[in-house]
């Protein structure tokens, strides 16, 4: 099981990976984010809908069932990828040394330090997020469900206006205003953390600024150095993970030795950092073009 789990992994990391890059080759002038950030719904679908299907499938027949109709939807995707997507020609081989000396370019290097501190920041809630629900809301277990599907549909909401503000009001402003209600939302949230309502509408808004987040990253990315895109992206892909893996951590700490309510505060924290981070990314460049100049 931890060996099939593995090599899942290794093939959602590549399929997720150059999914994005062919979304933004394929796309029209002005419409990348837009591309991008369908891959990006499509992401978050898989995540909304996906666990409760597998706990309807694992209810009604044997658990062995969902990794059958896996393997087959799996087959019906490589059938629609080889019968619609072109053929297009593929990046260069790439050693891993040379891949990695992207981190020495300092825009690409700061950019996917924001990437890490903005998913520290998401983990750090979102691994909590059922125990932390029952401390807030312990009146509303019963229906913990309907509020996780709900928190759910606003990833997908996030994910489509991600690319829909990059395309409109452009790259930097969709990420910091992503970064900036992200902050708001969670410390408005730890405020009213009384009122159920109040609570639920904060953290959808909150998830809706996340997923807004993450493509618009990869575009900005793509944008940072277009003739290595899937090199980038896969860069940012692992930063995402480490993310992923150091809020984890910190949120468990956190939640040891003070308190699970205080998660939203060291979220709100990271966000800020990721975001103090941004602003000296692009005051490097500007700094950069004024001395070219």
């Amino acid at each position: 099981m931890i060996a099939s789990r593995v090599v899942l992994g290794l093939g959602t990391g590549i399929f997720v990976v150059t999914a994005y890059s062919l979304a933004s080759k394929l796309a029209s002038p002005g419409q990348q984010g837009s591309a991008m950030s369908n891959v990006a719904m499509g992401f978050s679908s898989s995540l909304v809908f996906g666990v409760p299907i597998g706990r309807i499938i694992a209810a009604s027949f044997d658990w062995k069932t969902i990794f059958w109709g896996i393997g087959l939807l799996c087959l019906v995707a490589v059938f629609l990828v080889a019968k619609f997507i072109p053929a297009m020609e593929g990046e260069a081989s790439v050693p891993l040394s040379r891949r990695l000396s992207f981190l020495k370019q300092p825009r690409i290097a700061i950019t996917l330090g924001v990437t890490f501190f903005v998913f520290v920041g998401f983990s750090v809630v979102d691994t909590y997020i059922t125990p932390f629900l029952a401390a807030v809301m312990p009146t509303m277990e019963s229906k913990m469900s309907v509020i996780l599907l709900t928190l759910g549909i606003g990833s997908l909401m996030g994910s489509r206006l991600g690319g829909f503000l990059a395309d409109r009001i452009g790259i930097i402003r969709t990420l910091f205003c992503s970064m900036a209600v992200q902050a708001l939302a969670l410390v408005l949230q730890s405020a009213f953390s009384g009122w159920i309502i109040a609570t639920i509408v904060f953290l959808m808004v909150w998830e809706i600024a996340v997923w807004t987040f993450g493509p618009t990253q990869n575009f900005n990315l793509v944008l940072l150095a277009p003739e290595a895109s899937s090199i980038v992206l896969s860069l940012n892909s692992s930063f995402v993970q480490l993310g992923f893996a150091a809020g984890a951590g910190i949120g468990g700490i956190a939640i040891g030795s003070f308190s699970i309510l205080n998660i939203p505060w060291i979220s709100a924290i990271s966000v800020v950092i990721a975001a103090a981070i941004a602003v000296l990314s692009l005051s490097r460049g500007r700094s950069f073009v004024k001395s070219q100049g």
